[in-house]
């Protein structure tokens, strides 16, 4: 039976009234805030009324269970998150948790699998917050250490620790988050594209197959706050003016024949004293470096922090540069992707297999069993991360199909 569109559209206008009010155009869901925990416990409330059995683990991922028929076999699983970058669409990761849970009704429904299904919710995948994607995946991963969770911190100074704590999570417990390989059998995720490759050729349906990594860089210059109107130009030490540069020489480099294929973005820049009488005594930039070849991504980095450097050094200001997130491209295994392929063809749906710019949960749970993904479009010329984000409510009920079809697929082949 085809998935309903009219059911996704429901699910999907449901978590998007789940926003900050005060904070203007779209959806704004941040990490570990109370409305990310009630958008979760929507989640739950839902998935328990089909009688699975749903935990919420140490750090705030929740994970629904359907039994299977051989309580011996790991688990196939499936899920995205539901945090948000500031004023974003009502798409981006909310596709996936709607795919799991439209998926978790009709197999709830039919007859029972071989394997045990669960159904995700990573908390904390936006970097917006705290500068480092992925978070809840990573500590179901094993890759978050208790240390950590005391040095990231959010633009309040508030820690992603004491962020926790305020939620009655336990930070503490971290470890116990982790998940045993042996228990996970694959992972498929459904999303939005976040480009615009599949509208423009007009086909159905993506599927991964490398994501792209990121190196996150935090890059703070520091001049002399000074009068606008007292201070010549040739004697000053203009930390604006120093990370402007800085943000034209990233633009150059991505754009540059040796790094064709980089996306160097400055995205966030914190200027002090921020008055238009005072010359800029220091500016924080944050810039985010992508690539899907390991190499190119970390050359281009270092090649940034070496202008960068240079430029600092040039224009008499202090500089210092460190990592929020280094994450390498991540291949995805071509068993899963031919298994998603089948259930494409299945359903009826045209597909290409393609990268992914964006960063996703699955390419870190792809360290702890196979993982795959399953784009559908993106409209409005592929926008994301704002309120103009869209897509089809009939496109994402065909992915639903093809994410359900792989589901049973793998319960088949495993």
């Amino acid at each position: 039976m085809s998935t309903s569109a009219k059911r996704v559209g429901e699910l999907l206008e449901t978590y998007a009234a789940m926003s900050d009010p005060d904070s203007g155009p779209g959806v704004t869901r941040l990490s570990y805030t109370p409305l990310e925990r009630d958008a979760h416990d929507f989640f739950r409330d839902r998935l328990e009324s089909l009688g699975l059995t749903v935990t919420v683990d140490p750090v705030g991922n929740t994970i629904a269970e359907l039994p299977g028929s051989d309580p011996s076999l790991p688990a196939i699983g499936t899920g995205s998150h539901l945090d948000s970058v500031p004023n974003a669409g009502a798409f981006d990761g909310i596709v996936g948790v709607v795919g799991a849970m439209v998926a978790a009704e009709t197999l709830a429904a039919g007859e029972r699998l071989r394997h045990p299904v669960r159904f995700v919710v990573f908390t904390a995948e936006e970097g917006a917050r705290w500068g480092q994607a992925c978070s809840g995946s990573r500590m179901c991963a094993g890759q978050l250490d208790r240390g950590r969770l005391d040095t990231l911190t959010d633009k309040d100074g508030i820690t992603l620790a004491e962020a926790m704590r305020d939620l009655d999570l336990d930070p503490d417990r971290v470890g116990e988050a982790a998940w045993r390989p042996e228990d996970w059998a694959a992972f498929v995720e459904l999303h939005i594209e976040q480009g615009a490759s599949l509208d423009a050729l007009g086909v159905q349906i993506g599927l991964v197959d490398v994501i792209s990594g990121s190196s996150r860089l935090q890059i703070t210059l520091t001049g002399r706050a000074s009068h606008t109107g007292g201070t010549p130009m040739h004697l000053r030490a203009d930390a604006a003016a120093g990370a402007a540069e800085i943000v034209l020489t990233a633009e150059a480099l991505a754009n540059s024949a040796p790094h064709r294929g980089t996306r160097m973005t400055a995205s966030r820049l914190d200027v002090f004293p921020n008055s238009i009488t005072t010359i800029p005594g220091v500016v924080t930039l944050q810039v985010d470096v992508r690539d899907v070849d390991d190499l190119r991504q970390r050359e281009a980095a270092d090649e940034l922090v070496d202008r960068a450097v240079a430029i600092a050094e040039a224009r008499g200001l202090g500089i210092e540069v460190g990592v929020l997130g280094d994450v390498s491209p991540t291949l995805l295994p071509i068993p899963i992707r031919d298994v998603t392929a089948a259930a494409a063809a299945e359903a009826g749906a045209s597909y290409r297999v393609m990268p992914s710019g964006a960063s996703h949960d699955s390419q870190v749970i792809n360290s702890v069993c196979p993982a795959g993904m399953i784009f559908v479009p993106s409209l409005n010329h592929g926008v994301s991360h704002a309120p103009e984000e869209l897509s089809r409510y009939e496109d994402i009920a065909l992915g639903v199909d093809v994410l359900i079809g792989s589901i049973r697929r793998l319960d088949a082949a495993i």
